[in-house]
């Protein structure tokens, strides 16, 4: 059973994560010899390898990105999550691959294309607010929930990591983050959790949240990832700090059932002994 989950963890990130029709393709490899943002020996490079890791966080990530009223008003509006959220999950994975592992003049091409994309979006929220993805303050938010969610997922799921290694983790995403805007997002554990606790009073209850995770349950995808989906869909709520759950009305019945844990441990921890697909030098 541990090698079937684990042959579908690895199937994920290739064919769930990375691969969608019409979707870029990148060479990771060139140009070669030019440094990636984050060096080879960086926790970056270990955490993101991992395709749990990167599933699980980035479902993570999004929960709480969709709980801030303006972030979720700019997703919602203003992309594909809504009609097609498994391609936009791919479209983020590929992003935060070649953030961490693209060579650096590929990753500063693609974030600069990202941040011309932001320049363009804006609104007024449900509730009255005026929002501009630019806004330093959201892509603060974006970025602290990204580095959260993928790092504790790893944590929680692949290998315990040190504080010094978490620590050096959010600092890793510096800069890149710098890149993309988010000049205050968190870097440090210590400043994550005080960029959460400053920004609980802010979040709130969305139907919009179980909107996407019914979505994320509902989507089928061939193969051997269906025997993954749910647990890992459980997983990644069981990840949201517990203060966050509660004001977003996630229950109990959103969290992993009993042995889902085991399991899923013991297939990120398969999965991490082998390289991912198509990368270079992993």
């Amino acid at each position: 059973m541990k090698a079937r989950f684990a042959d579908a963890a690895k199937a994920l990130f290739a064919k769930t994560l990375l691969e969608s029709p019409g979707g870029p393709r990148v060479d990771f490899t060139v140009p070669a010899g030019e440094p990636a943002l984050a060096a080879p020996d960086s926790v970056s490079w270990r955490v993101f390898k991992n395709p749990v890791a990167l599933f699980v966080g980035g479902v993570t990530a999004v929960i709480l990105e969709l709980a801030e009223p303006r972030v979720r008003t700019g997703v919602w509006e203003h992309s594909s999550f809504r009609t097609d959220p498994m391609t936009r999950l791919k479209r983020t994975g590929l992003a935060a691959m070649v953030t961490v592992y693209g060579a650096r003049s590929v990753a500063e091409a693609m974030i600069a294309g990202v941040g011309r994309q932001h320049a363009r979006v804006g609104g007024v929220t449900p509730g009255g607010e005026d929002y501009q993805a630019s806004d330093v303050a959201l892509l603060d938010w974006v970025q602290a929930t990204a580095s959260f969610g993928f790092l504790n997922a790893y944590h929680a799921l692949v290998a315990p990591l040190s504080l010094e290694d978490r620590d050096r983790f959010y600092a890793e995403a510096a800069p890149a983050a710098r890149l993309y805007g988010a000049v205050g997002a968190p870097a440090s554990e210590a400043a994550w959790e005080a960029q959460l606790a400053a920004m609980l009073p802010r979040l709130e209850r969305s139907a919009i949240v179980l909107e996407f995770l019914e979505m994320m349950r509902g989507v089928r995808v061939a193969g051997p990832l269906s025997r993954l989906q749910h647990p890992l869909i459980r997983a990644a709520v069981g990840l949201v700090p517990s203060e966050a759950r509660a004001v977003l009305g996630l229950g109990r019945e959103w969290l992993p059932r009993p042995l889902e844990l085991p399991i899923i441990r013991a297939a990120a921890r398969l999965a991490d002994r082998t390289p991912v697909p198509r990368r270079a030098a992993l």
